[in-house]
Parts: C-alpha cells; structure tokens; sequence
C-alpha cells in the first residue's frame, strides 16, 4: 500500500525511525513506509491512501479534494472528538461532512467510536497510539527516580490543577512541563518547576527521570503521556476513557473528577513499596503487550486489512 500523510509540518518525503520528532502521527507514517506532503503542494504520483488531519486553523479543508492523488481518503482524529463544537455553526456543518466524506476516520480511543459514528461515518477503526524507542537512553531503575512530573498546564484542556492538587497529597518536588497553552501567572506557583518545551527525543529521556506521572487530562485524544511514562515502567495517574490510560495504568485509574481517590492512590504509592513496584511491573508488561512495535502492528493489520500482505 502506497501512503501519504498531508499535513500542516513542511515534512516532504520519508522520515527515518531516528528522527527528532517522532511524535505519534510520524511513528504511524514510519511503520507504513508513507511519504509526507504539505498542504498546498501536489505529492508526486498517484497513492493508494492519504491521511489527512483537518487543521484546527482549517476546519472547512474539502476532504474530496485530495481524492485527486489517492484512492482512499482517511481523516486522523486530532485533539478530542468534540473539539471543533467551538467553531462557527457553518464550519461545524463542514467539519462533520468532511468526516462523511471520508473512506474511514481513525480515532484514539474505543470511547470514540460511537461518537463518529452517530455523526455519519461511514467506517470509523481506533488506531492505536505508538512510539518508536530507536535511539533513545537506556530506561532508569527505580531507584534512580525522583519526584512527580505533570502532563499538562492550568487550563480545562489539560485539567493542570487537578493533576496539582493531587500531586500535593505527598511530599515530594514537583515539575510540569511547558505547553502552548501554558499561563504566565504559573511561573509564579512556588512549588512547581516547569520544564521549557523540549523536542519529542528529549521529552522521552526527561520524564523517565519521574518516580510518578500525573495527567489528568479530561480532553482524551492520543494519550501519549501515559503511554510514555509505561515505556519508563513509571506508574501514571489519570482519569478513565483514555485507551493509553486504561490499559496499561489499571491500578492508578481513576473515574473523571475522582481527585480524592486519585490522591489516595498517590499516597499508596508512596507508602507503600510492594504496591509501587507492582504497578511499576505492571505497566511496563502490558506496555510490551498493548504497544509495543510488534503488538501495534498485529493491532493495526487486525483492524486495517487493506494493509495486509495476503
């Protein structure tokens, strides 16, 4: 199968599994060989899929219009399912017909599927999320851990302030990284370092350096932090609905809004050697069992037969 990502990057061509920002998106495209086209340039010759994410910046992007390079046309959820619900009423309209129009949309989670579905999509198949290790440090020993990092900044998109106000349960220092929507007034929260924004290689080095991750993100979408800190054999805390979360973090799951039970697992995990360790086990196991290389590409051939080499 001949693929071909179209996206807002100015990646032309093939990536290498060593590159600098393999992010999800660019691992999915490594492990189907698939070229990379910038929106507004024509890709060179003819594609028997292309992956197209509609930009937040673009949300009325005529899916069908690239149906002139390739046989299939299939939309890659970005951000939460319900996101574009902040757009004008007309490009909301847009937004859902270009997912109609579609050949099949791949989505995060189980949890989203039903919702694309009862817009209109004709196939919708999760896809899982995936990271690449080629090249990255050797993973540290428990011991060699140190402190709780947060996944997100002080806004409702990330839910920053409860990923804090858990954190707090224990004593222990405390680092949150650097997004877009990172506010300047949290510079100034005296307990917490932040980290600058740090390329994708950097970023796995750094929080594998964590004794725990917090990220109680409500906004489900690709759930790479979770599955991070699982290839670090880091237990992670998050709220349910999340694939990356569920499967690979059971035992430090907790339902939307349960801060309490989060902290009380916090807690646990401090208090209590044998628990930590066991949940540490855990999720470095089902890492190898839910995502690594080999079990995502069963996952995707499973789900993708189009893709299949029979």
């Amino acid at each position: 199968m001949k693929v071909v990502f179209f996206s807002e990057s100015q990646i032309v061509g093939k990536v290498d599994r060593y590159f600098d920002n393999a992010r999800n998106d660019i691992a999915w495209s490594i492990m189907m060989d698939a070229d990379w086209c910038p929106y507004g340039r024509q890709p060179e010759g003819k594609y028997d899929v292309g992956v197209v994410t509609i930009p937040k910046t673009r949300p009325d992007l005529d899916v069908n219009s690239f149906r002139q390079y390739c046989d299939k046309v299939v939309v890659m959820q970005e951000g939460p399912h319900w996101y574009f619900q902040d757009y004008s009423v007309e490009q909301q309209f847009q937004f859902v017909q270009n997912l109609r129009n579609a050949d099949w949309v791949w989505c995060h989670n189980k949890s989203d599927i039903g919702y694309y579905k009862g817009l209109g999509c004709k196939d919708v198949r999760v896809m899982r999320t995936l990271m690449l290790p080629e090249g990255l440090n050797s993973q540290l020993t428990t011991s060699e851990k140190n402190g709780i990092i947060l996944g997100g900044n002080f806004t409702s998109w990330y839910s920053g302030l409860d990923s804090y106000l858990i954190a707090q349960a224990v004593d222990d220092k405390i680092t949150n990284v650097s997004m877009g929507r990172k506010q300047p007034q949290e510079d100034l929260i005296d307990d917490i370092s932040y980290l600058p924004y740090m390329n994708w290689r950097d970023w796995i080095d750094e929080c594998g350096k964590y004794k725990v991750g917090i990220h109680m993100m409500r906004t489900h979408a690709a759930g790479t932090f979770s599955m991070n800190l699982s290839w670090h054999n880091t237990p992670c805390l998050g709220y349910a609905g999340l694939d990356t979360q569920d499967l690979l973090h059971p035992q430090t799951t907790v339902e939307v809004g349960d801060i309490q039970g989060a902290q009380n697992i916090l807690k646990k995990l401090y208090n209590d050697e044998f628990f930590y360790q066991e949940c540490s086990e855990q999720t470095g196991k089902l890492f190898n069992k839910y995502y690594s290389e080999e079990a995502w590409l069963e996952n995707f051939q499973k789900v993708n037969k189009e893709f299949n080499n029979e």
